[in-house]
């Protein structure tokens, strides 16, 4: 009998350190999908704000006369593939539940900064000033889903790390 209970309790005991390797290992490689999911998101916004500072910078050399307009809209169309290419890229993440909202807000404010640089385009095209103010408000638009997505980010990746 005495055996019998010390062969239980050895199983027990098993199964007690081989459930604390289990949730370790668990909690480790949760770990490593937030970090290479925060790491896909930084590599996006970096590729976004690279792209959209090529953009205003030909933007203000077609203002100063460095640039032709040809040569602006030649690179309009460049500039228009990039960020449809970033857009792309959001849909290849994979948040965790708590991030999902904040990439969202992300990926929509990419979207707006994209329209907004077209109606900039078009504006520079046709010269109709509706064009400019589209651009502007969808820039404005663009701006605020950023600030509230880095709010929700921020405060997702604060709750992460109380866990």
């Amino acid at each position: 009998m005495k055996t019998k209970a010390t062969y239980i309790a050895g199983i027990g005991g098993a199964i007690i350190i081989l459930m604390a390797i289990f949730f370790a290992y668990s909690a480790d490689q949760a770990k490593n999908r937030g970090k290479a999911f925060g790491d896909s998101l930084q590599t996006i916004q970096d590729e976004l704000k690279e792209t959209q500072t090529e953009f205003y910078s030909m933007k203000t050399m077609l203002d100063e006369g460095t640039i032709e307009k040809e040569e602006f809209l030649e690179f309009g169309e460049i500039h228009t593939k990039k960020m449809q290419e970033i857009l792309k890229s959001y849909e290849l993440l994979s948040p965790p539940e708590s991030f999902v909202k904040s990439v969202k807000l992300f990926k929509t404010s990419t979207e707006k900064q994209l329209e907004s640089d077209q109606y900039l385009i078009e504006w520079i095209v046709t010269n109709d000033t509706a064009h400019k103010i589209r651009s502007d408000l969808m820039l404005q638009e663009s701006f605020e889903n950023e600030m509230a997505g880095l709010v929700l980010f921020n405060e997702a990746k604060n709750n992460a790390g109380q866990n």
